[in-house]
């Protein structure tokens, strides 16, 4: 697996981009839609006919809707078209562990276990099925016009850089760019700098915090202590957030170099002030998604207060279970809904009065809180650890925690992850551009500013590739953690 992330960093992707740069702007869909392929056979050719049949389902649904427009008929279609994407999504995702609920079940009645379906889910399916759900609603609302050319859906759903975990990304977003886009020098080089931000994220920072917490969550429950409990959700939570925003970067950099521009994922999610703050913060494009194609056709806060409530409930449940096939993931994702109902029904107005380090406290407990169920893989485990925070029975760490966390490097990444989950850096660079800019009359002065931050980047962008290859051979392979959803 080390071997394919090299491959793809240092051969799949530079053959990609000057591809793309070199052909005919007629050609370089087909090129894209290829390279895309290709990406996705690489996690396993099986996986690819799911895809191809997604590909093909949705692009005669949208031109049925198309041609009926208006009628009946067209909202037939839209049904079948949903019910059959969420039907494959069920299938793959869901059918394990329904399995597994009714294996609990029928011991009560006496009858035999079912037998392990052994179904094993494609990577990627939740994020293309998501997008192709959206492009068949949006044909039907008429915001969008129907896509007639096979190849530029294929290649909006199954686009290789967001493929895998997003963002996720409405067609009418990037409609205008399958047909034209700009493949120059500046959207390469911006898009480098993005991208390299991404590596740095994840195999810089997420994986030496990913090592931390694999580390206490797999301690035993008669070993650990708080200390050790805290240092392992402190560091999950780092890793959560550098593991997939880093990918959203990735991805954002790799549409840019390719001359697309994909929509945000990620703004700063841990300085909120509260869990609705941090839902309009946190994977940005999923929120958006949940808003557009439940929450709104539920009804939204357009048919009362109690049904604005239970709209909410039933948004969070949906976006828990689509997280994964697990009650784990249902009790971190309705404990994020009800804090958002207790927010809306007033709690809100409260907390807005409070002193603002307060209101950072109250959303960060209930974050790191919940992420205890997000990780653990049930709910036995997830409890036991929840008791070892709430204990305070702070001592000396484990040995092998003691050990990673004194490492001088550790010290240094907490403090930059730190920094870097604040607007500190941003605001620092844009410092510096306004100083560059208020410099034009110092030709010389401006030219030196100029060139220091160049090189400053630069810099980055190659000790950031160095030092992430150098990482990926020594370390064992740690794959995003969207990966799995």
């Amino acid at each position: 697996m080390v071997f394919s992330s090299l491959l793809f960093l240092f051969v799949f992707l530079p053959i990609v981009l000057i591809g793309n740069y070199l052909l005919k702007r007629r050609l370089r869909n087909y090129f894209l839609l290829g390279a895309s392929l290709i990406f996705f056979a690489w996690g396993g050719v099986s996986y690819s006919l799911i895809l191809i049949i997604s590909l093909i389902i949705n692009y005669f649904t949208g031109r049925l809707i198309n041609k009926y427009t208006g009628s009946n008929k067209a909202k037939v279609i839209l049904t079948i078209g949903i019910i059959i994407n969420l039907a494959c999504l069920g299938l793959f995702k869901y059918a394990n562990f329904i399995v597994e609920n009714i294996n609990y079940l029928l011991p009560l009645f006496k009858a035999k276990p079912i037998k392990d379906l052994g179904i094993i889910l494609p990577i990627g399916i939740s994020f293309y099925t998501f997008q192709a759900i959206s492009y068949i609603v949006d044909v039907y609302r008429k915001e969008v016009k129907v896509q007639k050319k096979f190849s530029d859906l294929a290649l909006y759903i199954s686009f290789f850089p967001q493929l895998i975990a997003g963002p996720i990304i409405r067609y009418q977003n990037i409609e205008k760019q399958l047909k034209y886009r700009k493949s120059n020098w500046t959207n390469i080089e911006t898009g480098i700098r993005r991208f390299t931000l991404g590596l740095f994220k994840k195999v810089i920072i997420a994986n030496q915090f990913g090592a931390i917490a694999d580390i206490a969550f797999e301690l035993d429950a008669n070993i650990m202590n708080s200390t050790d409990a805290w240092i392992g959700i402190i560091a999950y939570t780092i890793q959560i957030y550098f593991d997939f925003s880093g990918y959203s970067d990735m991805a954002i950099g790799l549409g840019r170099m390719l001359g697309f521009h994909f929509p945000e994922n990620f703004n700063f999610p841990y300085i909120a002030k509260s869990i609705k703050e941090f839902w309009q913060r946190w994977h940005i494009t999923l929120s958006d998604w949940f808003r557009n194609y439940l929450y709104f056709p539920l009804g939204g806060n357009r048919k009362g207060y109690s049904r604005t409530m239970l709209n909410l409930l039933i948004i969070f449940f949906a976006t828990s279970i689509w997280h994964g096939a697990s009650w784990n993931f249902v009790i971190w994702g309705m404990t994020h809904g009800v804090f958002m109902v207790i927010e809306r029904i007033g709690f809100g107005k409260v907390l807005e009065k409070l002193w603002t380090p307060i209101q950072h406290l109250y959303a960060l407990l209930i974050i790191i809180y919940t992420r205890v169920f997000f990780v653990t893989t049930d709910f036995s485990h997830g409890l036991n650890y929840l008791k070892k925070l709430n204990q305070f029975d702070f001592g000396i760490a484990s040995p092998d925690l003691a050990f990673k966390i004194n490492s001088p490097l550790i010290i240094i990444l907490f403090i930059v992850a730190v920094l870097s989950s604040t607007r500190l850096p941003l605001i620092t660079l844009k410092f510096i551009q306004k100083g560059i800019s208020n410099t034009r009359q110092y030709k010389a002065l401006n030219i030196g500013l100029r060139s220091g931050l160049y090189i400053g980047e630069l810099a980055f962008v190659m000790i950031t590739i160095i030092t992430s290859t150098i990482m990926l051979i020594a370390d064992s392979y740690n794959p995003f953690i969207y990966f799995r959803f």
